[in-house]
């Protein structure tokens, strides 16, 4: 305590007692982190959840000097770490990396899930997933969205291979159903690799995934982009997004994210240091490397962007997963 502060509390006794406790608490905020950190990823091991984790944990690790240990609590959508994340102390000491389905669309897919996304967790920072390719089978022969539509139109069937109900490629499909009105079928899969396997072999007309896991069918010429969903990606820079091309829903222009959320509680100085910290980790060279292999342009946002794309996307992504009428499960 300054001198200045004992002359002016050095009348009130209650006063005097009290400002230790409040600079206590302000100050081991100030210098967070003090201690190791615990990051719970929402998903398996490998895939890019855990990877965004690791790779930022190991930036925080060398930017404040304490120890950061990753922990992979993978089900039912990243809800199994949502809920063992927010009994976490509000402290700053427990981050989970997950991504916007867990944040977003559980809420509608899975009944009880056991937590509240607004009322349990602060999102500290959306790091963008970056654009999804929505790629065609070369039997096709197709080379623009227009000419698959046109195909699509005049096919007996067309059966367009998702990474899930109730994910954004479902979305994808029904939205394009919707605006030409075509009869595609949306074929569900448990995560990418069977998917883009079944398109690489002619069992699917088309797919909608991420970059990375389609990249060896991109490769081997078995599939070809379209287009792909928000906008043009660095690594296909030919292929125009949806909305270039025409589509008109909103969830075209959708950012997908992976994210770091804190449980409710967590002090102001804490986020605001860990959001730095998160925005400068997507500037380093690591991190870059990550995103590339990815097909990801876009880095960490700061605390006020990410409230910001939180607040006006989440509704357009509940509407667009309620009107596939799915049954929670």
């Amino acid at each position: 305590m300054s001198a200045i502060s004992r002359r002016h509390f050095i009348g009130t006794a209650v006063a005097a007692s009290a400002i230790p406790l409040i600079g206590s608490s302000a100050h081991a905020q100030a210098d967070w982190p003090t201690k190791p950190i615990r990051i719970i990823a929402g998903y398996p091991a490998g895939g890019q959840t855990d990877l965004y984790a690791r790779t930022y944990g190991e930036y925080i690790r060398a930017e404040t000097g304490q120890n950061v240990t990753v922990e992979n609590k993978a089900g039912a959508s990243g809800s199994v770490a949502a809920v063992e994340a927010k009994r976490a102390a509000p402290d700053g000491y427990t981050l989970m990396f997950t991504i916007a389905t867990t944040m977003i669309m559980n809420r509608v897919l899975i009944k009880d899930i056991g937590y509240d996304t607004d009322k349990d967790f602060v999102i500290v920072s959306i790091m963008p997933s970056g654009s999804l390719p929505f790629v065609v089978a070369e039997k096709i022969g197709v080379k623009t969205l227009e000419e698959f539509v046109a195909y699509a139109k005049k096919a007996e069937k067309v059966n367009i291979g998702t990474y899930g109900a109730g994910s954004y490629a479902h979305m994808a499909v029904a939205e394009m159903n919707k605006q030409y009105g075509l009869k595609m079928e949306a074929v569900h899969y448990r995560g990418e690799a069977p998917m883009w396997t079944d398109l690489a072999g002619g069992f699917i007309d088309g797919a909608h995934g991420s970059y990375s896991a389609a990249l060896s069918v991109l490769q081997s010429g078995r599939g070809r982009p379209v287009a792909v969903s928000r906008k043009r990606m660095s690594t296909l820079p030919d292929v125009p997004s949806f909305a270039e091309q025409g589509t008109t829903s909103p969830i075209f222009k959708l950012t997908g994210f992976q994210c770091c959320a804190v449980p409710m509680g967590t002090p102001d100085a804490v986020i605001q240091k860990l959001s730095k910290l998160l925005v400068d980790g997507g500037k380093s060279e690591k991190v870059r490397q990550l995103m590339k292999s990815f097909g990801v342009d876009d880095t960490a946002m700061t605390f006020e962007e990410t409230q910001k794309l939180y607040k006006e996307e989440s509704p357009i992504w509940l509407e667009a997963v309620t009107s596939l009428g799915l049954a929670p499960s």
